[in-house]
């Protein structure tokens, strides 16, 4: 483990073909900073046994998924495994009655609390349903605290008016319903994401930008995700978390003749006046797979920045646009000036370092439909009283077949994920 986070923590710096490679120096204003702290602060750690409990938005397999994503890809021998206890239409109420049951019983040690939506009733304020909310939600952590697992708790994204018939009185009702969550974790000393306050920041912004809703749509009815709403929440929960920002990030200065490469191993730097400049990279982790559809929604989630950084600085080029190539396959094309100040590779939507992360993206998806069928066919099953007695035999037997299954549906994830040598060339644009 310690090997495996100090990885994840950037810290991996190479000696490269005689150039000399020297202390981490000043980044550009919009690159993110690599620290220990990051590493050290982040609320997820290698080896959990993730569980996201909540209603229907858990259940989509979105927003959870996504983060997973990140997980894995960021940390790719973190070791994690992943379970959704997400159910349509459940309360904090139904949490509370399940969380022994659904969650504290799968041995999790960190656990993720998303509970609000329906507990508001999508009109004007309940005082008398705040009460049972905040008392239910205050059980599920005295609970996980009672049997020392880490909770995360989370607000409900906001609703997006623009897609809902009474989003501009519920969004009002949204911002009282879930203002006590900050005081209840900081009484049992959790993590506490507002997802509200900063989905709502998202949406009027959408509003101001897309009043008609046709470009950036996060929540098609208002509340529940399309995919750009799964990426929105999970960037707002992992950076609220305080997700590690930096996948690696390599500057070749080819006037000193040094690099610096950070999360990543630079081989030998070749620099010829016709080829361009070349050299092989070597990842601790891969940056999340930004799909075509997640593009209208970057504006409104930092451009990544904070959480996706894939960064290439080249210094010392002749004025003029020059060619990205990775592994031979161009990737894009930027200015001298954009290349000395640093550009982020990590919102590419093709290339070889696209294509293997997605690979990941898609095997997180065929898995999860196990870790569904498990939950929803084995977990939640209640027999009838003629088959209890089958049954209380046969249902562990089972959980732990299932679970198997996806044991090793994520052990070839893990495989997916392995970083692998690319060759990295900037050649003048033709």
């Amino acid at each position: 483990m310690t090997r495996l986070l100090s990885a994840a923590a950037l810290f991996a710096v190479v000696v490269a073909g005689g150039l000399t490679v020297p202390a981490p120096s000043a980044r550009a204003a919009d690159k993110p900073k690599s620290t220990t702290a990051a590493a050290k602060d982040f609320f997820f750690k290698p080896g959990d046994r993730v569980v996201f409990l909540g209603d229907s938005i858990t259940e989509q397999y979105q927003y959870s998924s996504y983060i997973e994503l990140y997980l894995t890809t960021r940390f790719p021998e973190g070791n994690f495994t992943f379970l959704n206890a997400g159910i349509g239409g459940d309360t904090a109420n139904g949490g509370a009655n399940r969380f022994q049951a659904h969650v504290l019983a799968e041995k999790p040690t960190a656990v993720t609390i998303n509970f609000g939506m329906n507990d508001g009733g999508y009109g004007k304020f309940n005082p008398g349903a705040n009460k049972a909310f905040v008392e239910k939600t205050a059980a599920m952590l005295e609970m996980a605290k009672k049997a020392g697992v880490r909770v995360a708790l989370l607000s409900p994204n906001a609703v997006d008016r623009r897609n809902k018939s009474n989003g501009a009185e519920y969004v009002v009702t949204q911002k009282q319903f879930y203002a006590p969550l900050k005081d209840i974790a900081a009484k049992y000393e959790v993590p506490f994401v507002d997802q509200y306050a900063i989905t709502k920041a998202a949406t009027d912004r959408m509003e101001q930008d897309d009043p008609m809703a046709k470009k950036a749509v996060p929540y098609p009815d208002g509340f529940h995700t399309a995919s750009p709403g799964g990426l929105l929440m999970a960037h707002t929960i992992l950076t609220g978390l305080h997700a590690p920002a930096v996948v690696s990030d390599v500057t070749v200065d080819l006037t000193s003749k040094k690099v610096d490469a950070v999360g990543a191993t630079v081989g030998e730097v070749t620099n010829d006046p016709i080829d361009g400049v070349s050299f092989t990279r070597t990842d601790a982790a891969l940056p999340l797979p930004v799909q075509k559809d997640w593009l209208p929604m970057l504006p409104y989630a930092n451009e990544l920045k904070d959480l996706n950084w894939y960064g290439l600085t080249v210094k010392g080029l002749k004025d003029g646009d020059y060619a990205v190539s990775i592994d031979g396959k161009e990737v894009g094309k930027y200015s001298a000036k954009d290349l000395a100040a640093g550009v982020n590779l990590g919102n590419l939507t093709a290339g070889p370092v696209f294509d293997q992360a997605n690979k990941v993206l898609q095997a997180v998806a065929a898995k999860n439909q196990l870790v569904h069928q498990r939950f929803r066919g084995v977990v939640m099953f209640t027999p009838p009283d003629w088959l209890a007695d089958v049954t209380a035999e046969r249902k562990p037997q089972e959980l732990t077949k299932r679970m198997a299954k996806i044991d090793a549906a994520q052990a070839e994830i893990y495989k997916l994920a392995r970083p692998q040598p690319r060759k990295f060339e900037i050649k003048p644009a033709k």
